[in-house]
């Protein structure tokens, strides 16, 4: 029996699992899709029970021959989401997602009145978002008191899922300093007279580092048996960061995913208006990170628009529009946005269009949306202070050239493709494996090939990011109103 470590990785469309053997290589991969629920406007949220039923049905599809021995596993997951429970782990209601739920409008204004904005960015390492965690815990006691009333302990997907394993009830540092403001970011320890204000009657979880041992399995799951180490899991952005090894001061993983993400390494703490300072994956480590609402849910949004033509079909009718999709220019703001507009009421904006344009400039101008809003962000980090010295790219955005070189061509910077682009599941095998023995990650998972900015798109792309700039300034009275209008139109209540 071969011996090999599980990652599993739960994502806002999919969970997705590896087994990987001890030198790196991926000897089985599986996933399964799902969908969020979006039950009123601005609320995105799933039932935590589909990700135990989809991590069991994995591990059996993975590992049910008995044709590997399983040396240790780990879980990450979107976030952060809030997964509240009874003090059996049940949860008491769905789970409230990350940054695309935007429910928690009025707790963030009382918070910030109360405990002053820039008092939780210097503690903190961020103001309160769309993103934070802790608005939303307030939003369930103030809205749901029934549900709250119930609750008794904290979870977000992976730990979550780690104590269904293992019994343990953890949650890992990064995680927690994304549940704004309950973490103080010196120290990555709780704050707990603001995690009591928040969250009072909540007992909160014991902290680890992303990789820290936390148990075994308590009972077979799937075809994983019972004594199998399990280590504490983190967001599923770190994941991917650690499945590249961006975890120096100057490294920055760009994320190509249903949403765009960036972590920047820092070589301190960092605190942020309009990015979020973290806690990092690693001990020591500290990140200045962002993310886009939409990038990826948007390139499927025109497919599915367009007549469900395949991608390689829409990559290379885009390819063919050429830079600047034939004078098309898009907001990708389909979901709101987060970092650096922090806007949950802007929309997505398509200008420019003729009757001459094609499904294949649309597609174009959704890529090239995503690469301004990269470069948007990027410059929201050197605003900052953060230095960008080598640029990972990971996900299932980089399986074909034009993205990342979009995305190059835009922001004048190299990518590095590593060999394996699975991320967030793979960086968790990764970590698993460095429990039990040696895993270098860049032995694991060496650079396959670089992309580099076309100096002759540069021009361009300079014109049109000015135009990008200006346009969400210019439309945003008009996308406001109209965001008024689709809340006004959507039933009210939870059905």
């Amino acid at each position: 029996m071969t011996q090999a470590f599980l990652g599993i990785d739960v994502g806002t469309s999919s969970t997705k699992g590896v087994v990987v053997l001890g030198d790196g290589t991926v000897a089985r991969s599986a996933s399964r899709p799902h969908t969020v629920q979006r039950p009123v406007p601005g609320h995105v949220e799933m039932d935590p029970e589909v990700w135990w039923d989809e991590l069991t049905s994995l591990t059996e599809e993975l590992t049910g021959d008995g044709a590997f021995e399983i040396a240790a596993m780990g879980v990450s997951g979107m976030g952060p989401c809030v997964v509240l429970t009874d003090d059996s782990g049940s949860p008491v209601r769905p789970a409230i997602l990350y940054g695309v739920d935007s429910r928690a409008g009025e707790q963030i204004r009382t918070l910030e009145a109360e405990l002053g904005r820039e008092a939780i960015r210097e503690r903190c390492g961020s103001v309160l978002s769309s993103q934070a965690a802790g608005p939303k815990i307030a939003w369930v006691r103030e809205s749901e008191p029934e549900a709250y009333a119930a609750a008794r302990r904290f979870f977000v997907p992976s730990s979550w899922l780690v104590h269904r394993l293992t019994g343990a009830y953890r949650m890992d540092r990064h995680s927690a300093s994304q549940c704004t403001p309950m973490l103080d970011l010196a120290t990555g320890e709780w704050y707990r007279p603001w995690a009591a204000r928040v969250a009072p009657g909540i007992e909160l979880p014991e902290l680890a580092w992303p990789g820290e041992l936390v148990g075994e399995t308590r009972e077979p799951v799937g075809g994983v048996p019972a004594g199998v180490p399990v280590v504490a899991g983190t967001i599923d952005a770190w994941a991917e960061a650690v499945s590249v090894g961006a975890q120096r001061p100057g490294d920055l993983m760009l994320m190509y995913g249903t949403t765009m993400f960036l972590i920047a390494t820092t070589d301190r703490p960092r605190t942020s208006e309009v990015m979020w300072g973290t806690v990092g994956a690693l001990p020591g480590t500290y990140n200045l990170a962002g993310g886009m609402a939409s990038s990826g849910s948007v390139t499927t949004w025109v497919r599915d628009l367009t007549g469900g033509a395949g991608f390689e079909d829409l990559l290379t009718e885009a390819e063919a529009s050429g830079p600047g999709a034939r004078g098309l220019l898009l907001l990708p703001y389909f979901d709101g946005e987060r970092t650096p507009v922090s806007d949950p009421r802007a929309r997505g904006v398509v200008a420019g269009l003729t009757l001459s344009h094609t499904r294949g400039d649309l597609y174009r101008a959704a890529l090239e949306g995503t690469a301004y809003g990269v470069r948007h962000n990027l410059e929201a980090l050197d605003e900052e202070g953060v230095t960008v010295r080598r640029v990972v790219a990971v996900g299932g955005g980089v399986q074909h050239p034009l993205w990342p070189q979009i995305v190059s061509d835009v922001t004048g910077l190299e990518q590095v493709i590593p060999t394996t682009t699975i991320g967030a599941s793979y960086g968790m095998a990764h970590l698993a494996a460095a429990v039990v023995g040696e895993a270098d990650i860049t032995a694991w998972n060496p650079p396959a090939r670089t992309t580099r900015p076309d100096p002759a798109h540069r021009a361009r792309y300079d014109e049109f990011y000015d135009l990008y700039r200006r346009l969400y300034p210019a439309t945003v009275q008009v996308v406001h109103a109209l965001s008024d209008v689709q809340h006004s139109l959507q039933p009210k209540e939870r059905p």
